[in-house]
């Protein structure tokens, strides 16, 4: 997955040496999927409050549910 883009990147450093300095866990909520792909170690995907999925980032890119709920590919649940 490409580089979050040049105007979140002072959150994306941030954010590590927050994780980095303190060993703290961080909730990161958000829609820009270079940025939650590039910084989580496991993400929760929710589709109208209910999970949908958990995994590592490469899990969540290829579980056809969640493809399906968010690209909308009709044959991937």
């Amino acid at each position: 997955m490409s580089r979050p883009p040049a105007s979140i990147q002072p959150l994306v450093v941030l954010i590590r040496r927050i994780r980095e300095t303190y060993a703290l866990s961080v909730l990161l909520i958000g829609h820009t999927m270079r940025l939650v792909m590039g910084l989580s170690d496991r993400i929760i995907v929710l589709d109208h409050g209910v999970q949908l999925a958990e995994g590592s980032p490469r899990e969540i890119q290829s579980d056809a549910r969640v493809i399906a709920a968010y690209l909308g590919a009709e044959d991937a649940a």
